[in-house]
């Protein structure tokens, strides 16, 4: 069981913290707020979900690296030279013969409604050098978005059974959308059968009523802990969250005081917990660190941002 008071240790022997497994993509996110896609005017910005969480928690101070896969376009070149230019490692970069993947997203202060397109991010392969950082690790994430096809779906099957092996924290992002799965292809079934493989899940009350259908966050959370999770952190975007180990449940406020775009605000949230955890905190103060993160994060547009360190950001928010 993981004790929310209780700090996590981690083999000090592992070269790297993070490995974030999955998607790396374009954000084109409307100049102009609004709840559909009716804005002429879009700006484009580096994305990806867990590619978002690596580039986050170098910035607050840990070591991290992002396996994902781009395509050999301009786009690809783009995401590259973001990755390089903020010092991250690319060793698990894989360029294939495919258009980099895109969201379209529209501005927004509450969830953004996103359209997907869809080319080299689920081309990902596990390969000697992959599993070579995982082993390496302190803690694999990866979200639905390699779930969802082939062949990224071997890949973080296969990643799963060796951070097993090699006492890696597994941490899955269980952000379900139909439109990312096949048609036919039953994605909530699956995606619930990788739920007991996993140590730490953060659903958002959307990602659970894709899963589970209409219900309270109550009732969510102990769906999630039925299918065997350890520890699962739901949040509630200004309601902040609700946090389980299956023998307590705490909520947890938001600290987060001005919202310019939610856009990557749950990507803030893990990295900012994955380095509260690494850097030697209790869970709890690791999710208020998470917290921090976000509302920090909130003030800005796009998923990736000039973040302080960790410590910088716990001071602001007074943790």
């Amino acid at each position: 069981m993981l004790n929310l008071d209780e700090r996590i240790n981690f083999q000090n022997n592992k070269s790297n913290d993070l490995l974030a497994i999955g998607e790396i993509l374009i954000d084109l996110i409307s100049t102009e707020y609004g709840e559909d896609a009716t804005s002429n005017t879009y700006q484009r910005y580096f994305g990806g979900s867990p590619s978002n969480i690596a580039m986050n928690a170098k910035k607050l101070g840990i070591r991290s690296v992002v396996a994902s896969a781009i395509g050999d376009d301009g786009l690809g070149d783009f995401l590259m030279k973001k990755l390089q230019s903020a010092g991250m490692n690319t060793d698990c970069i894989q360029t294939v013969h495919k258009a980099t993947s895109m969201v379209l997203l529209t501005k927004s202060q509450s969830t953004p409604i996103p359209i997907f397109y869809r080319g080299a991010d689920y081309q990902l392969i596990y390969t000697p050098k992959l599993e070579q950082y995982l082993k390496d690790s302190k803690l694999l994430h990866f979200s639905c978005w390699p779930l969802s096809r082939y062949p990224s779906r071997q890949t973080i099957e296969r990643a799963i059974e060796m951070a097993k092996a090699n006492n890696v924290l597994i941490c899955f992002d269980p952000n379900y959308h139909e439109m990312l799965w096949e048609n036919g292809e039953d994605g909530v079934s699956y995606v619930k059968s990788i739920i007991a493989k996993s140590d730490i899940l953060k659903p958002s009350e959307d990602d659970a009523e894709r899963l589970f259908g209409s219900d309270i966050p109550e009732r969510y959370i102990e769906k999630f802990l039925e299918l065997g999770a350890k520890l699962v952190i739901l949040t509630m975007g200004k309601k902040g969250a609700i946090v389980s180990n299956g023998s307590s449940v705490e909520e947890f406020p938001s600290l987060a005081t001005e919202v310019i775009d939610t856009t990557g605000a749950g990507d803030a949230f893990w990295s900012g917990f994955y380095s509260g955890i690494i850097k030697g905190y209790t869970i709890r103060e690791s999710l208020r660190m998470g917290f921090a993160t976000s509302a920090y994060k909130l003030q800005f547009t796009g998923a990736v941002i000039d973040l302080p360190k960790l410590e910088v950001i716990s001071s602001l928010y007074q943790i």
